[in-house]
């Protein structure tokens, strides 16, 4: 096999890997798995991929797929994300025909005028925790003004989208009561999802939820269930990851002032540094893939069936894709003639992240507003505490405190 960890050694880093005393830093845990080989087998049936190299052949390779079947180590879910080719296919294109990149440039404005709301409010407060008060609410809001849904329901869908992301870890690290937290939140969800898509069916309005509800002119249209996967991801993928990408991207770069500081003296950097932050420390650590078919993987081949965990995480600090990986380097996606590989965080291939786009456009424009406003952000803690989630990490809280400098009169 690839890996030259014994299994001992494997399961006791996986392990430090699901614990919380890990969960701050579980970076040279990665480093262990990468540095031991490629591929790990584990106690839990699946395989671990760790180098940037095999994480790239399995993620652009169809033939890696989803077991759609209930005995996987991972749960799945009834959107095209965990479907297969030519379901998936299907799926996703005629949400794309929506979810456009036109249509998320023109919601630049919209994003700018509520990323400086946001901000003006943390000014105000002078002290505040940056997840509550910033990180989760310009993306679910955004995503929820997109969907159609009213602002007065977005507390329950903050609640609802809290415990779904939590249910997409691994069964077996799930406490009964954060399994019943998941199902019920996906229930409330799908209830209140259907009844606002057939409202839309009959008095279609401005929104994604009308656009995916309508039938086209060929009668193809989403299915009930298919309708209600999709808005799930939509409120997850659009929500979740984005949140860990402000937390995380904005703690690295309070941690490494020097970095925030050649923003400020060439915000030109800020799409360099968005790519940057997001290989330095993935929204989305790892994620699932089940061979299709017979596949080789690391010089073995695997019977279909076989499951994997892409270590996005490992491979975005491979050594042998980024030199020095460890350090955080606003410059590193910048106008080079060898420009880095691409990193991994949006995934790649068919299951490329279909919200990419947004995300960026988000996380942009906040890093331009802050360095345009010459607001100062300093954190009141050095260990904010993390989520307790696997696959999508991020911390839960960060207080920081917040300054803007008085504007200056002629």
């Amino acid at each position: 096999m690839a890996s030259t960890l014994p299994a001992d050694d494997v399961t006791r880093i996986l392990l430090d890997l699901f614990s919380p005393a890990h969960r701050a830093d579980p970076y040279p845990l990665f480093a262990q798995l990468r540095e031991g080989g490629p591929v790990h087998e584990t106690p839990l049936g699946i395989r671990l991929v760790t180098r940037h190299a095999e994480c790239t052949a399995v993620l652009q390779n169809p033939s890696w797929g989803h077991n759609q079947g209930p005995d996987g180590a991972f749960r799945g879910g009834d959107s095209f994300l965990f479907m297969n080719p030519p379901q998936h296919t299907r799926l996703r294109g005629m949400v794309s025909r929506t979810f456009t990149p036109r249509m998320i440039s023109g919601l630049a404005p919209r994003i700018e005028r509520l990323v400086d709301q946001l901000l003006d409010d943390m000014v105000s407060a002078g002290e505040t925790d940056l997840i509550a008060a910033l990180a989760y609410p310009l993306p679910m809001t955004i995503v929820c003004e997109l969907l159609g849904i009213p602002a007065t329901d977005y507390p329950v869908f903050h609640k609802w989208s809290i415990a779904i992301a939590r249910g997409l870890d691994p069964e077996i690290l799930l406490s009964p009561e954060e399994k019943t937290r998941r199902d019920e939140s996906t229930a409330a969800f799908y209830d209140y999802f259907r009844e606002l898509a057939r409202s839309r069916r009959d008095h279609p309005a401005d929104d994604l939820i009308s656009a995916l509800a309508a039938v086209d002119e060929n009668g193809d249209g989403l299915s009930d269930t298919e309708l209600l996967g999709t808005g799930n991801l939509l409120l997850n993928a659009g929500h979740e990851t984005s949140v860990n990408l402000i937390g995380n991207g904005l703690l690295a770069l309070l941690r490494h002032p020097e970095q925030l500081a050649a923003l400020h003296a060439e915000p030109e950097l800020v799409p360099s540094a968005v790519q940057e932050l997001l290989r330095f420390d993935a929204p989305i650590q790892l994620i699932p893939r089940d061979a299709l078919t017979e596949l080789e993987l690391a010089g073995e081949l695997l019977p279909p069936g076989s499951g994997v965990a892409v270590l996005l995480a490992a491979a975005n600090r491979d050594p042998a894709a980024y030199p020095d990986p460890d350090r955080l380097d606003v410059t590193r996606f910048h106008g080079r003639q060898a420009a880095p590989p691409r990193h991994l965080a949006f995934s790649l291939g068919v299951h490329f992240c279909l919200g990419a786009g947004l995300a960026l456009l988000e996380m942009e424009t906040l890093l331009r507003r802050v360095i345009e406003r010459g607001i100062t952000i300093d954190p009141l803690t050095d260990e904010p505490d993390f989520k307790p989630n696997v696959i999508l990490r991020g911390p839960e809280r960060l207080p920081v405190s917040v300054h803007e400098p008085a504007p200056r009169h002629r």
